[in-house]
């Protein structure tokens, strides 16, 4: 199996930071018992997506899946606490996710990895798709009638070509992010500690693209154009592959999860759970979620 070629770590404190993201809250489990006493809330969050059925923004994190119905009040989806480690929306009221059962569902023996999960009814009831008891993917990315995605427990890039259902494996790396388009669905970029890497097979084999910014996220908004968020704070942006990148803006804080619905709007989840929103590129954000302090 191909592994992404490492380089030295330059920047140590940075890719230590980054492989900490990259496993937040796996080794934490959702508490049904904290719930019962006080709601736990978002706990960290894992994805953002916008369902286009309605528009509405989700929020996935580690104790559910939530809907924001204003800057300081969320939904959580059936009442289900469950850690959604990897989100994506694919289409009107159906998402993708991966992670962990609640607590009750563990100790009643539900494996503690989801593997692929599938709801079509906007979280209100899932499916399970593949690789329930082996996988914990990460990050889920669409690409046309391409998936990828990031398997935690191989630490293994995947490929499927009929919707999640089985898996091609792909380079053995650490990752954070990945990011692809259906114009060429064969192309994928991942954000890594050494720095962004793309591949042009289908995941397979990578390549550093030496000259981009450190970013924690990154999203493809066509097909040679990409955003991300940068460790430094900044929105990064490139219109020819990644080769040239330019700073649009800054974000308010530490990025915890970053989705880019188009060109123009941005989500973010910062470290606290707040969710902000550029609808201009990146050039500025507002508050669109805040949780209660204390």
């Amino acid at each position: 199996m191909v592994s992404i070629n490492r380089r030295p770590c330059l920047r140590t404190g940075v890719a230590l930071a980054l492989l900490a993201l990259a496993g937040t809250a796996c080794t934490e489990e959702p508490s049904a018992g904290a719930a019962d006493s006080a709601d736990p809330g978002i706990g960290h969050v894992h994805g953002l997506g916008v369902d286009p059925a309605d528009g509405t923004v989700y929020v996935a994190g580690h104790y559910g899946l939530f809907q924001i119905r204003s800057t300081n009040t969320v939904r959580r989806m059936a009442d289900r606490i469950q850690d959604h480690m990897g989100f994506t929306v694919v289409g009107p009221r159906t998402f993708l996710a991966s992670g962990h059962p609640g607590e009750a569902d563990a100790s009643s023996g539900v494996s503690p990895h989801l593997g692929l999960i599938r709801t079509t009814d906007a979280g209100a009831t899932w499916t399970s798709v593949s690789e329930a008891g082996t996988a914990d993917f990460h990050a889920i990315q669409p690409a046309g009638a391409t998936l990828y995605a990031y398997d935690s427990q191989k630490g293994q890039i995947r490929r499927s070509g009929d919707q999640g259902k089985s898996w091609v494996p792909g380079a053995r790396a650490e990752v954070i992010d990945l990011a692809a388009h259906h114009e060429k669905p064969n192309r994928v970029y991942a954000t890594t500690p050494n720095g962004l890497r793309v591949s042009d097979d289908g995941g397979v084999n990578f390549t550093a693209l030496a000259d981009s910014p450190l970013m924690s996220h990154v999203d493809s908004v066509g097909k040679d154009d990409l955003v991300g968020a940068g460790t430094d704070g900044q929105v990064h942006t490139s219109r020819d592959s990644g080769r040239t990148w330019q700073v649009a803006g800054r974000l308010p804080g530490q990025v915890a999860a970053f989705a880019a619905v188009d060109r123009q709007r941005l989500l973010a989840a910062m470290e606290d759970a707040t969710v902000v929103e550029s609808t201009d590129g990146g050039r500025r954000f507002s508050v669109i979620y805040r949780p209660a302090s204390g």
